[in-house]
């Protein structure tokens, strides 16, 4: 039944989008049929609480606003969009793959700028901002929004080390364009599911693009310059062909794991986002959709790994970048024709000293908790288990 207190309806958010930053112009976004799928999976299919309305609603109207800040700052700053984003390294796999840690080992090398949480969350600037002041409420805002999440459901940190200030995913980045993955995860709603996966993700990859463009500019006000973005998320296996279009000069890391071992922990991962704002969802729910939707991620990517260069791309097991993560960034180095400099291990030394893996509680989950089982995946991944080396 439609909960008449918070609405959902698009034109409302928009109303409040406009009238929270006086201005009125998205541009050329053609956002609004998008718009429309997500909030109507969202009011009808999602079974969010009031209080779970009201965190999907704002999130949209975070978007809608960003947009319009984010032309306000195009027409002042024209040049935001000369900004170059020269052979950007993306991390991609399924997730539970060690893409995280390879990312933010990667990030702590200055050569390489990346994206933390709070510029993904907030990727422009709430008011015109003096970027030599290193205070910046995007921050705040996003550590409470953090600290908020962990003290609803403190196991997320357990599941992904969730940090305003460290190296994140440009999902986030994606989902300002409404083309992501993130409502899926963070809500019921396969109606919008069906529907993004039938669209062209070409505009979503350009307004990622544009992004980071923003992202560097901004970088270059605080006097912060690099060499090239080290980038990451298992979004990019559904859509790699885009990915390489959008970003010619790319370059990929694919990393790889059973997908017995990480799907379970995936379905973990989006039911614990769900319960966030939903108190009627199914743990069964998350493992059914989120298992074939990256089986069918998987055979795509492969698919577009066999007709393109394959220069492009290095693999690396999961249990090497664990097992053995100085190793890996030898062969990463050596695959990027990157020096790996003293002071680069000096500093991925320093951060692997303040994030050790045994500071987070252990992840528990099970393949029968969301209603798989070995047989299932075995069937649906059978052709990515059998190329890496994964079937028994």
């Amino acid at each position: 039944m439609k909960d008449s207190i918070v609405s959902l309806d698009p034109n409302d958010l928009i109303a409040e989008a406009e009238a929270a930053t006086g201005l009125a112009d998205f541009g050329d976004w053609p956002f609004r049929e998008a718009l429309a799928q997500l909030l109507q999976s969202l009011d009808t299919e999602a079974g969010l609480t009031t209080a779970g309305r009201a965190v999907h609603r704002q999130r949209i109207v975070d978007i809608l606003r960003t947009r319009l800040r984010f032309e306000a700052y195009l027409k002042r700053h024209p040049e935001i969009l000369d900004e170059r984003i020269g052979a950007p390294v993306f991390i991609l796999g399924l997730p539970r793959t060690g893409t995280t840690l390879l990312q933010r080992l990667l990030a702590a090398d200055p050569r390489f700028h990346s994206a933390a949480f709070w510029e993904t969350r907030f990727p422009v600037p709430f008011e015109e901002l003096d970027f030599a002041d290193p205070a910046d409420p995007r921050i705040d805002t996003t550590r409470a929004e953090v600290a908020g999440m962990l003290a609803a459901v403190p196991e997320l940190a357990s599941i992904h080390p969730l940090e305003a200030e460290a190296a994140d995913e440009e999902i986030t980045l994606l989902e300002q364009s409404f083309y992501s993955t993130n409502p899926l995860a963070s809500a019921n709603v396969p109606g919008f599911g069906a529907w993004v996966e039938s669209q062209d993700q070409t505009g979503g990859y350009r307004y990622l693009k544009q992004l980071l463009q923003f992202l560097q500019w901004q970088k270059r006000q605080r006097g912060i310059e690099a060499e090239r973005w080290v980038l990451k998320s298992p979004h990019h296996i559904h859509h790699l062909e885009v990915l390489l279009k959008v970003f010619p000069d790319a370059r990929v890391i694919q990393t790889h794991r059973d997908p017995l071992q990480t799907i379970p922990s995936l379905a973990s991962f989006v039911h614990t986002l769900r319960r966030l704002t939903s108190d009627s969802c199914r743990a069964e729910a998350a493992g059914e959709q989120w298992s074939l939707k990256m089986a069918r991620g998987l055979a795509h990517c492969l698919a577009v790994r066999d007709g393109a260069s394959p220069d492009v791309f290095l693999d690396i097991a999961f249990e090497e970048t664990v097992g053995d993560p100085m190793r890996v960034l030898e062969k990463v180095y050596a695959f990027l024709g990157t020096p790996l400099t003293d002071g680069a291990l000096a500093a991925i030394a320093r951060w692997r000293a303040a994030n050790p893996r045994e500071k987070r509680a252990p992840h528990h989950y099970s393949l029968a908790q969301f209603g798989l089982s070995e047989a299932q995946i075995a069937r649906d991944f059978a052709q990515y288990r059998e190329r890496y080396g994964f079937a028994r």
